[in-house]
């Protein structure tokens, strides 16, 4: 039996404080090696959904770290994630001032974790689940019927067109 190929890490970021973009890269940095992409910072509105909690006026970012991973260690990561997210949380109630959204891609899917199970997500492990948000198909990201709107965004298709190219490269330079 043979081990998956290695795929580049990404995170979305979600936040109404700015600061706290540099603030998770640092905290990300340690364990999967230095950022090597950051997209453009995308002012974030499809819904209210995280307003209560985080507040008004949310910026979307995307950005990848250079060190590839197994993709056996998605729930993993999005278990540490996760304990990153309450590190950065508001006292005295602990409201999420920060959402940390882990994936990976590779040459032909782009695959999301989350803590919420739905029909299209299968379970990795930890209470993790995973789907696949985007398909690479003739040079191009696919959405899906259940792909989030922010995936779907002709300005994150181009940051994910960089970082694949990256990735490609990263393979072809024989980088575990």
């Amino acid at each position: 039996m043979s081990s998956p190929a290695p795929a580049k890490l990404f995170v979305g970021l979600l936040t109404a404080e700015p600061a706290l973009f540099a603030a998770a890269e640092s905290a990300l940095e340690p364990d999967y090696g230095p950022v090597d992409f950051r997209s453009e910072v995308f002012r974030w509105d499809m819904s209210r959904y995280y307003e209560r909690e985080m507040g008004a006026g949310l910026l979307r970012r995307f950005l990848s770290c250079e060190r590839l991973v197994s993709p056996a260690a998605l729930a993993a990561i999005k278990c540490h994630t996760n304990r990153l997210e309450q590190s950065f949380t508001r006292p005295p109630k602990g409201a999420r001032r920060l959402n940390l959204d882990p994936g990976y891609l590779d040459a032909t899917r782009l695959v999301l974790a989350s803590t919420k199970d739905q029909a299209h997500r299968i379970y990795l492990a930890h209470g993790i689940y995973a789907e696949v948000a985007l398909r690479y198909h003739h040079g191009a990201f696919q959405p899906f019927d259940y792909t989030y709107p922010d995936y779907c965004w002709p300005r994150t298709h181009a940051f994910l067109k960089r970082l694949r190219r990256r990735y490609l490269e990263q393979r072809r330079q024989g980088m575990p």
